[in-house]
């Protein structure tokens, strides 16, 4: 009955096409200009990805954390390493630079040696103030070295964050205004403002300025993704435009494909506006992807006209049998395609929800837009010529299919075995992987800003804000003497740990406060005692000018302190010990029971994002593969040839897997994505060769050998056709400058290359090992939906 209506529907959408041309070529063109018209909605991200769902615990913790102290991610640093910094010319020009980027609009604060305040005593007035350390333009040496000595080794309080003691770096803190820091506006500032006046100072000096932070990383980074999209589309439209010529020999049937998908990638960047969704380095992977997709449907389609018009030469009943032929295995391999891909939506990350609803949009609309483009703008050309045909009867193709049929039939044994083998050697690798929540480890390794983030490294021990905020639950509770040492003894076992760097907070500013009150002396950089205390206290709230630096480190109600300090980029494994070690030497210090402490910040958030992500992208791939299950099982009615179909695509993954292993690819957002699109792409395969065998069973009365090679006859060529389109589309993706884009694109192609080599020699070598086991109509029963046209019985209109 389903066959019935199945064969109905596509005689009738075959019919409805070729009779309304014109009206779908219209509706086509419609479609098109209403989508480009949303073209103005796009945006690129500003923002590093958030891979947490906005209600999980540790979004709210950082959320509470920028409600109380505002964005940590709006700082700028840039730092010099070099002995000529310190002549009268240059550090003038230094002090200059700062007064320049203090004078813009988009900066809030610039910490720099230009206005680099001392804490000084009024023994008069009973109260602390700020006094500049340099007033005037340096005149001489003697008054450089004088201010170097004062820097290095009278100002501690300074020490980490404007200045590296043993190496003598110097550095600016630039701090963005918070409302800006994640829009457009910082881009514009960057790219117009900043680097111009980076690049002058550069020009008159001589020196090499060092430059990163959050903000700055973020915009070239989000540049990078802006640039690898035309590029992404250029080299995935020449690869597959190349190939699908190779194979065809047609430059129309070439030009006619390439209006598909350069229609489809139209489309796409028009959802992506219309669902006003931001391009992340994820969904700025779809264009180039739906080329990727939409050659072998245009493969599948051209190659089925071409054989109609070499049957027969009747072009009316070609392109007829086209729509209602193929259309229906289209159909079906788009849709698990869609569906390896729509699986993202069930994850609660929002980066992942938009790349899989957008992704599976696209990829039934380029299976919409071939199966009405190709059949219409053939039916007003001219019959293909004999020139185009001989693809159809290339002797290579032949031998190709011919060793095929030979490995499947004389070396059987031999493909269990490798095939064996492979999988225990990928379990290994497998227990080899490690989990990798870097901010920092996909971003280009050649671009300069990348050597930069080294260097701050190595120099002032990371960029990455870790946060921790104490709260003591107490009016004022942070300057009391008992609270301020807790927090110092945290701090010394923070400095302990040689991925972090040393720690500021309010304790640092009340050790400034009594090296201040014994005259600057910097052996007094500590604690006050109790009777100091009182003293240094009764300055302090006299100290109006001072209580800027206050509100960088303390709340307005004086509960609740922060302890800011910065990480290397490390391994998650290493963040996970390092936060353990941290929560031991907190729970010591802080009791619980007198203190509410939140450690956050974003390499932390980051790296919980990642682990969190894995967990929900491995209930997403058992999705897939339990709807592509049941898909198959709807199709073929049998439980046996779901697992035999399983099988070669399962291996796949888990080769990949233990490659990425043993190579040391570790599992990160881009990466884990590989299973699900592979697998959603590969099964297509399965499906076109079990569906062909199952036609053959009936045909050849139920004899499995005969069928198995027939069915790779029929199947291999157009197989091997799309597996080759899609190996090298994907391995486009391997001209990124971003390491997990480019482990996506070689991942992705291997996987599929495996799967071919799987669905080609392994699937029907189970087949013939397992033919008592389903060679009877009882295993295989009458399937729900005929796939493919059963030979001899093709319908015209």
């Amino acid at each position: 009955m389903i066959n019935k209506i199945t064969k109905g529907f596509w005689k009738t959408t075959a019919r409805i096409i070729l009779r309304n041309r014109i009206i779908i070529l219209i509706l086509v063109l419609g479609i098109t200009v209403f989508l480009a018209m949303q073209w103005k909605n796009m945006r690129f991200t500003f923002t590093e990805a958030n891979l947490l769902p906005d209600h999980h615990p540790i979004n709210l913790e950082y959320n509470k954390f920028l409600d109380t102290f505002g964005e940590e991610g709006n700082l700028i640093v840039i730092a010099i390493k070099d002995s000529s910094l310190f002549t009268p010319e240059n550090f003038n020009e230094w002090n200059k630079l700062s007064k320049q980027l203090q004078a813009e609009p988009e900066i809030s604060l610039v910490v720099s040696t230009d206005n680099l305040q001392k804490l000084v005593k009024n023994t008069d007035k009973k109260q602390f103030e700020l006094q500049p350390l340099i007033q005037n333009k340096i005149q001489d040496q003697v008054e450089m070295d004088s201010i170097k000595e004062e820097i290095f080794l009278k100002l501690p309080f300074y020490q980490s964050l404007l200045y590296n003691k043993e190496t003598q770096t110097i550095r600016t803190v630039v701090y963005l205004d918070k409302e800006i820091v994640n829009t457009s506006v910082r881009r514009d500032f960057i790219f117009n403002d900043f680097e111009p006046l980076i690049q002058d100072f550069e020009k008159n000096t001589g020196l090499d300025v060092k430059v990163s932070g959050m903000p700055y990383i973020r915009t070239l980074n989000s540049q990078n993704i802006i640039d690898e999209i035309s590029m992404f589309i250029g080299a995935a439209l020449g690869i597959t435009s190349l190939i699908f010529f190779f194979f065809f020999r047609s430059f129309r049937a070439t030009f006619i494909s390439m209006i598909v998908v350069i229609i489809g990638v139209m489309w796409a960047f028009g959802i992506l506006g219309l669902l006003h969704y931001e391009i992340t380095v994820l969904t700025a992977l779809i264009p180039p992807l739906i080329i990727v997709i939409g050659i072998p449907n245009c493969i599948f389609l051209i190659n089925k006209y071409q054989q109609e018009v070499q049957k027969h030469g009747n072009q009316a009943k070609s392109l007829q049998r086209v729509i209602s032929n193929i259309g229906n295995a289209t159909l079906m391999t788009n849709m698990t395609t869609a569906a390896g891909f729509a699986t993202f939506i069930i994850t609660e990350s929002k980066l992942l929800k938009e790349f899989g609803i957008v992704a599976s949009l696209n990829i039934i609309a380029i299976f919409i837009l071939s199966l009405l483009i190709i059949p219409v703008i053939y039916s007003f050309m001219p019959l293909p010529k004999t020139k185009h045909l001989k693809h159809l009867n290339k002797t290579w193709i032949s031998m190709f299919v011919g060793w095929m049929e030979n490995t499947v039939k004389e070396h059987r044994i031999a493909i269990f075995i490798i095939s064996l083998i492979a999988l225990i050697g990928s379990i290994i690798g497998i227990y080899q992987i490690r989990i990798s929540g870097s901010l920092i480890e996909d971003m280009p390794k050649s671009a300069a800003f990348f050597d930069d983030i080294r260097f701050f490294e190595k120099e002032f021990d990371g960029v990455l804000p870790v946060e921790i905020m104490v709260d003591t639950k107490r009016r004022n509770g942070v300057m009391k003497l008992s609270t301020l040492r807790r927090m110092e003894d945290l701090e010394e076992l923070i400095k302990e740990i040689p991925e972090l760097s040393d720690p500021i907070s309010i304790t640092s500013l009340v050790k400034y406060s009594k090296q201040a009150y014994y005259n600057g002396n910097p052996n007094y950089y500590q604690l006050p005692n109790n009777q100091e205390n009182t003293f240094i206290l009764s300055y302090a709230r006299k100290s109006s000018n001072s209580s800027g630096l206050l509100k960088s480190f303390v709340d307005s109600t004086g509960q609740t302190a922060r302890i800011t300090t910065f990480m290397q980029d490390i391994g998650t494994d290493k963040i996970e010990g390092i936060e353990a070690d941290l929560w031991k030497k907190i729970n010591k210090v802080l009791p619980e029971d007198r203190y509410d402490v939140t450690l956050t910040g974003k390499a932390l958030v980051f790296m919980k994002g990642t682990k969190y992500l894995v967990k929900n992208l491995v209930m997403s791939l058992t999705l897939a593969i339990f709807l592509i299950s049941l898909f198959m099982a709807y199709m073929f009615r049998s439980f046996k040839m779901i697992i035999i179909s399983l099988i070669p695509n399962i291996l796949p993954l888990i080769i990949t897997a233990g490659m990425m292993g043993f190579l040391g690819i570790p599992i990160k957002p881009s990466t884990i994505l590989v299973f699900s699109v592979a697998f959603g792409i590969s099964v297509d395969d399965t499906i076109h060769f079990l569906a062909k065998y199952r036609q053959e069973l009936t045909k050849n009365r139920w004899q499995i050998k005969k069928s198995v090679y027939n069915a790779l006859k029929e199947t291999g060529v157009s197989m091997f056709y799309t597996s080759i389109v899609l190996f090298f589309g994907f391995s486009v993706f391997m001209l990124s400058s971003f390491g997990g884009t480019k482990a996506l694109g070689g991942l992705v192609s291997f996987t599929l290359l495996v799967a071919m080599l799987a669905n080609l020699i392994l699937l029907p070598a189970l087949l013939l090992a397992l033919e008592r086991n389903i060679a009877n109509k009882k295993v295989l029963k009458k399937p729900n939906i005929d796939v493919l046209p059963k030979n001899g019985k093709e319908e015209d209109l």
